[in-house]
């Protein structure tokens, strides 16, 4: 194709692509359509899926809107579908762009209308899924283990810790660093000890 025929930017189901990604990236990033229905829609529809987005025709972009509207239409199963058995008609069909929340939107309300369990667990923000809630999920504080004990009012000594009274010395007092003795310093001398006795042998003399 020539230069002239090139678009920066093709507009595919309300969504604005930048024409030089490639078919299959440009019509994955429509809400609702993912990597494998996009290269599904483009092989079904004969267009290159490595080809640049801005190449398109309006009639392969037309082709493509029409496709993910209702894609029983090219003969895609029905198993490929987001919405089937739908709890009003019955019926199976693809949910593409804002008719994806919307739907979500109306289930989550519906469940939690009927009381069921999941609507139970929508209305207080859980999980929903089954999974693990025990290290997962919570709101504030640390996993583990609370530590026993007293609650102590403020200002008190904790348990085992001598009274700040009896901690701080004396007015007056001598330093308790002056009254022990220095490492390394000499021991205090010994009272001298009292004369031994003389033998008796000296006495007669």
């Amino acid at each position: 194709m020539s230069s002239q025929e090139f678009r920066h930017i093709v507009r595919i189901a309300g969504k604005d692509v930048p024409g030089a990604k490639k078919a299959i990236i440009g019509v994955g990033q429509v809400k609702g359509i993912g990597f494998n229905f996009a290269r599904a829609l483009l092989q079904v529809l004969k267009i290159n899926p490595n080809s640049n987005v801005g190449f398109l025709t309006e009639s392969q972009v037309e082709q493509i809107e029409n496709a993910m509207r209702n894609p029983s239409s090219v003969n895609i199963p029905s198993w490929f579908l987001n919405r089937r058995k739908d709890m009003d008609t019955g019926s199976d069909f693809h949910l593409i762009t804002s008719d994806v929340d919307f739907n979500i939107r109306n289930d989550i309300e519906r469940e939690k209308g009927m009381n069921s369990w999941r609507g139970f667990r929508h209305t207080y923000g859980l999980k929903v899924r089954g999974q693990s809630t025990r290290t997962t999920g919570r709101k504030g504080g640390a996993v583990g283990v609370k530590k026993g004990g007293k609650v102590l009012p403020a200002g008190a000594p904790a348990e085992g810790a001598a009274p700040a009274a009896a901690a701080a010395p004396k007015a007056g007092a001598a330093p308790a660093a002056a009254a022990a003795p220095k490492a390394g310093a000499a021991p205090a001398a010994k009272p001298a000890a009292a004369p031994a006795a003389k033998p008796a042998a000296e006495k007669k003399k």
